[in-house]
This record gives C-alpha cells, sequence and structure tokens, in this order.
C-alpha cells in the first residue's frame, strides 16, 4: 500500500493528474472538437454546392449574364480555393492551426455576406473568391487539425467525418436552393451560410491548438497537458516522442523530385485528375441548369438535385463503413464502373430523346445521375483522399498531399469553367460520352497502377511502389505507421 501512495505522489510531483480521463469523455472530448471543426468541411460543401440553384435565379437582378458569366461565376471560386489551400498550410505552420481554423471561418463569413448583399455582377464575383480562399484553406486546414488532434485508434474514422460533412454541406444547399425556388431569393441561399461559420467561430474559440503543433515549436508542457484529455496516458509518451523526432527532419521542394518517389506522386496527381476529368462537379455545379434545359420546371430540378445530395450522402457513408473492410482497390475500381455505367446511361438518353428529355427519357436520366453520383461517393471521391494520405513518405507527405490538392482543385476549375462551353459545342451527349470516356481511362489506369493499402504496413506500400527500401535512402524517405 505504502508503494501505491509513493507513486501516486510521484505522479503529482510530476505534474501527472492522479488518473487518467475515463475513455467515455476522451471520446467526447475529441468527437465534440472534430464536429466544431467538421463545420469547415459543412461549410466547404455548402458554398461550392449551392451556386448550382442560385445559378437559376441571379440573372433577374443581373440581366444579360451570358453563359461564360456562369461559368466564371462558378469556376472563380476554384481560383481563391487553389490560392486558399496553397496558403492556408504556410499559415497554419506558421501561426498554428487553430488560428487558421479562426481565420477560415471569418473568411466564410465575410465571402457570404458579401455574396448575400452584391449590389453588382462584379462584387458578386469578388465575393466568390473569398469564398473560394476560405474553402481551399477549410480544404486543407480542417482534416490537418482533426487528425493531429484526434487518438490514432479512432483517427481515420474523425477525419473520414470530415469527408461526410462536406457531402451534407451539398445537401443542405440543395435543400435550401430547392426551399427558396419559390421566392427565387438566390441572395438568402448565399447568406445563409453565415449560421454555420459563425458558429465554427465561435465554437473554435473555446478549442485547444494541436499538440503536435505545439510540439513543433517547442512547447512541450502545454502539448502534453492537451494530451492528457484526449489520450490514454500511456500513449502520449510514445506518441510525444515520434512528434518530435518527426518535427526535426526537414524537406524541401527539390525532394519531390527525386526518383525514388516518382511513382508515388504521379499516381497521386493522376488521382487527382481523374477524380475532376470524370465529371463529378459538373453535376454538383450544373444538374438543376442541365436539368431545367432539358425540360425540367426549375423545382422539379432542383428536387431531383436534392435526390444527388442524398445518394451522394448515403453512399459516402457506406464507404466509410467499407474501407476497411473491403479495401481501397475495390471500392475504386467497382465505384470507377458505376460511375461510367451511369455517365454513359446519360449521354444515351439524350442521343436518342434529344435535348428535351419527356417521361421515360427523363426519369432514365435521373437514374444515370443517381448511380454516377453514388459511385463517385463509395469509390473516386474518398479514396482519392485516403490514398494520398497513405502512399508518400511521411518526410514529404505534407508537401506531396499539397501537390495533389492543388492540381485537384486546378483541374476542379478547367472542367467547371468549359463545361457551359462544352455542352454548346459538343451537344448533351457528345459532352457526356466525354465524360464517359474519360472514366473508361481512368479505370484503365487505376487498374494497372494503384495498389492496395489495406491491412499493410507503410514500408509494405513503399515497396509495391518502388520507394527506398534500404537504411542508407530511408535516411532521407522515412515513413511513420498511423
Amino acid at each position: 500500500m505504502g508503494e501505491v501512495h509513493l507513486h501516486r505522489r510521484d505522479k503529482r510531483a510530476r505534474g501527472r493528474p492522479p488518473q487518467p480521463p475515463a475513455v467515455g469523455a476522451i471520446r467526447r472530448h475529441v468527437v465534440w472538437n472534430a464536429g466544431i471543426t467538421a463545420l469547415g468541411g459543412l461549410l466547404f460543401g455548402y458554398d461550392t454546392g449551392v451556386i448550382s440553384g442560385a445559378l437559376l435565379f441571379i440573372g433577374k437582378d443581373f440581366p444579360g449574364m451570358s453563359s461564360i458569366d456562369k461559368e466564371l461565376l462558378t469556376s472563380v471560386l476554384l481560383i481563391g480555393a487553389m490560392v486558399g489551400a496553397l496558403l492556408a498550410g504556410k499559415i497554419a505552420d506558421k501561426i498554428g492551426r487553430r488560428p487558421a481554423v479562426l481565420g477560415t471561418s471569418a473568411l466564410f463569413v465575410a465571402g457570404v455576406l458579401l455574396a448575400a448583399c452584391s449590389p453588382s455582377y462584379g462584387v458578386l464575383l469578388g465575393a466568390r473568391v473569398v469564398i473560394g480562399l476560405a474553402v481551399g484553406s477549410a480544404s486543407m486546414v480542417v482534416p490537418l487539425y482533426i487528425g493531429e488532434a484526434a487518438p490514432p485508434r479512432i483517427r481515420g474514422a474523425l477525419v473520414s467525418f470530415n469527408q461526410l460533412a462536406v457531402t451534407l454541406g451539398i445537401l443542405v444547399s440543395y435543400l435550401v436552393d430547392y426551399g427558396l425556388a419559390s421566392t427565387q431569393n438566390w441572395r438568402l441561399m448565399f447568406g445563409l451560410a453565415a449560421v454555420p461559420a459563425t458558429a465554427m467561430f465561435a465554437g473554435m474559440l473555446f478549442q485547444d491548438e494541436s499538440p503536435h503543433w505545439l510540439l513543433s515549436q517547442g512547447r512541450e508542457e502545454q502539448a502534453r497537458a492537451i494530451l492528457a484529455q484526449v489520450r490514454d496516458e500511456g500513449d502520449i509518451d510514445a506518441e510525444i516522442t515520434e512528434v518530435r523526432a518527426l518535427s526535426q527532419r526537414s524537406s524541401t521542394a527539390r525532394d519531390l523530385l527525386n526518383p525514388k518517389i516518382r511513382r508515388a506522386l504521379v499516381i497521386g496527381i493522376a488521382l487527382a485528375v481523374f477524380q475532376q476529368i470524370t465529371g463529378i462537379n459538373t453535376i454538383i455545379y450544373y444538374a438543376p441548369t442541365l436539368l431545367s434545359s432539358a425540360g425540367f420546371g426549375h423545382s422539379a430540378a432542383l428536387l431531383a438535385n436534392v435526390g444527388v445530395g442524398v445518394v451522394n450522402v448515403s453512399m459516402t457513408v457506406v464507404a466509410i463503413w467499407l474501407l476497411d473492410r473491403t479495401g481501397r482497390r475495390p471500392l475504386l475500381l467497382s465505384g470507377t464502373t458505376g460511375m461510367a455505367v451511369g455517365m454513359l446511361a446519360l449521354a444515351l438518353t439524350f442521343l436518342l430523346g434529344g435535348s428535351q428529355l419527356h417521361g421515360t427519357g427523363a426519369y432514365v436520366a435521373i437514374v444515370g445521375l443517381f448511380v454516377y453520383t453514388g459511385s463517385f461517393a463509395v469509390g473516386l471521391g474518398p479514396v482519392f483522399w485516403l490514398l494520398i494520405s497513405e502512399i508518400y513518405p511521411v518526410m514529404i507527405r505534407g508537401r506531396a498531399m499539397s501537390v495533389a490538392t492543388i492540381v485537384n482543385w486546378s483541374a476542379n476549375f478547367v472542367v467547371a469553367v468549359c463545361f457551359l462551353s462544352l455542352l454548346a459545342a459538343l451537344g448533351d451527349d457528345g459532352t457526356f460520352f466525354l465524360f464517359g470516356s474519360l472514366t473508361l481511362v481512368a479505370l484503365g489506369y487505376f487498374y494497372r497502377q494503384v495498389p492496395e493499402t489495406k491491412n499493410r504496413t507503410l514500408p509494405e506500400i513503399e515497396r509495391d511502389l518502388g520507394l527506398p527500401v534500404d537504411a542508407a535512402e530511408r535516411n532521407l524517405f522515412t515513413y511513420t505507421d498511423r
């Protein structure tokens, strides 16, 4: 008994709590933390999806808008997102993850309120750039903050929670668009995003800084106190040692050109490009416009869009459940196959039924949209983000993921800015045959080049990709199991 008392006094003397927090308390704290931060994912989804309905009504306040004006209004957000993604990582490294998330939420508030009050098309265009900066920042900072704050045993689920929040945000934007269709109030469609943005800012005021960032700044006592709230006591010292060791390593942009990691870098870039050029965001941005031009009324087009959003969310939940059970490759290959089937069915519907769809043709087109969107949500959508976090050496993982993310936003911009022009040049059927063909090309590439990473250690993935395997080479490129 005396030894027990001495042990407890010794723990108090070292500044440790007498007892570790209960596991239930840890989980509640972490889930609440992730939930507040994932509002950034919700805003990401909402602000990229809301334009699909708003485009139907903006012209009444700004008459004379051309297809090019609509493309620019949609795609300029993506220019802001590229810049936001590029700057967010540097800002988060310099001033901390928490201030970066606070700044992101403030940008969201400013951007959506400016959009809602825009007196002219030019001001609305500028507001979309500001919103884009926030979206790009959220795409980088939110998963980074959640991943560093979450315990390793539930990190994957919580990071995937952010992806689910993105799809929920898209669905909410579709519901808002549909609910406001009768009033044609596009300003309120934009402005409602200020509510979750303000909640995110207020919630982050009560959150802690990332313990990993604190350790990288040499603030170990603060980091240890925060880790004690979200980790089992026995895990804290090992995590501090690992993070301290990793923070002492450095890398440069030149390391990305090392031939030893070229294949992994190319796979990440290819996944980023194929995720966009197979057409997903043409559906997210332009589905109501497309369906309206095909003979649907505004309300019917927006209601069909809500169905697309429900399928997107539902299949994302399925993907989160399956990723660690069936593996990445089966979901990627089967999902890409389903995308090709849905897109080609859509193309055939327009080829056989013409530009005005009625009766059976209209229903087939909607089913094609559902099949395509659901297949993306269970495959290429989540698998891309997961794989780029697994296939790179830890020393350059941040830089390599930044490259893949910026390429993803760039491809998104190119597709968004060209889509309506493609429709005018190739017609509905030709445009969707093009996307369907590109999806088949993607399927062939994935089958030949993308490895399975389920239940494989990072060194095993390393060998599969031809990355350094001997001790001397690993001195530069080192993996750490998560």
